[in-house]
């Protein structure tokens, strides 16, 4: 269900935090939820998990944050924080909001919220409705690691890109017509991960889209609305070198320019918004 806001008969003292509230988005028009989608699980598949974002707030017992600001590998420009003017709720949608502003030597704040710990999954469709952000500069993705991540582990196995990495979706609004599939794991990370472009003759950022892997122990197929455009299997890496048998957790983020973001336009106006109306996870169907 959509929440409705009422301002009709509020009293002062309410108007004015509602006002205060609302603060968070400023120079930002309320966050407007599509028309709802009800769960589709694939034929012979069931809904095991899903989070559509109708909660007051951020739900802590499916989502953590990443903190930071020192570029993330990537040469990024933001500081990734908790805050609820970088991630929020609004009318059923998750609001993930890329700010110019100081913060911890920081010109930009934004958000990073992953389940590592939380929610994790091996095998399944794993899918999302989006709406990216444009403007040249923003890199808005939706994608996956291997559970064991663990950034300061002393074991390879357990570090980037041993784990694996699925990137179900990432967009670069340098390519307003573009997204791109892709995985990254041991021999072929970074610049050499395993992807495909799928271009549109459309903009993206234009309207919402759903975005989804189906991944199994045969490989991983991408979809755009739907449509296939990519598979990939054990068949098609080097032995040994595929890291996709094991569960993995979901990422929700808004990077700022970097090595695939891009030059950063001096003309965008904040905030910049990345809207996620759901993310659901299908498995087969456990016999009876």
């Amino acid at each position: 269900m959509r929440t409705r806001h009422w301002t009709r008969h509020l009293t002062p003292v309410l108007l004015a935090l509602t006002i205060i509230a609302g603060a968070c988005g400023a120079n930002q028009p309320a966050v407007t939820a599509p028309e709802p989608i009800a769960p589709e699980p694939p034929d012979g598949m069931e809904l095991v998990w899903s989070d559509e974002f109708d909660t007051d707030g951020v739900n802590l017992d499916n989502w953590t944050y990443d903190i930071g600001g020192w570029g993330w590998g990537n040469g990024e420009a933001q500081y990734y924080t908790d805050r609820p003017e970088n991630s929020r709720t609004e009318n059923g949608v998750l609001v993930i909001e890329l700010r110019q502003e100081p913060y911890e030597g920081s010109s930009f704040t934004s958000a990073r919220l992953r389940t590592q710990g939380l929610q994790e999954f091996k095998y399944g469709r794993i899918e999302a409705r989006i709406k990216v952000p444009a403007g040249a500069g923003t890199w808005p993705a939706f994608w996956m690691l291997g559970a064991s991540f663990d950034q300061d582990a002393p074991e390879q196995e357990n570090q980037w890109p041993f784990v694996g990495e699925i990137d179900i979706m990432e967009y670069t609004g340098k390519e307003p017509d573009l997204i791109l599939g892709t995985i990254h794991g041991p021999g072929y990370a970074g610049a050499g991960g395993r992807s495909r472009w799928f271009r549109q003759d459309f903009p993206i950022a234009d309207d919402w889209h759903t975005y989804a892997v189906d991944w199994n122990a045969e490989g991983i197929e991408w979809f755009f609305d739907g449509e296939s455009y990519y598979e990939i299997g054990p068949d098609n890496i080097k032995r040994g070198e595929w890291v996709f048998d094991d569960p993995f957790f979901i990422i929700l983020n808004l990077a700022h320019g970097g090595t695939l973001g891009g030059v950063i336009d001096e003309n965008l106006e904040y905030p910049i918004q990345y809207l996620t109306d759901y993310v659901r996870v299908y498995q087969p169907i456990e016999p009876s």
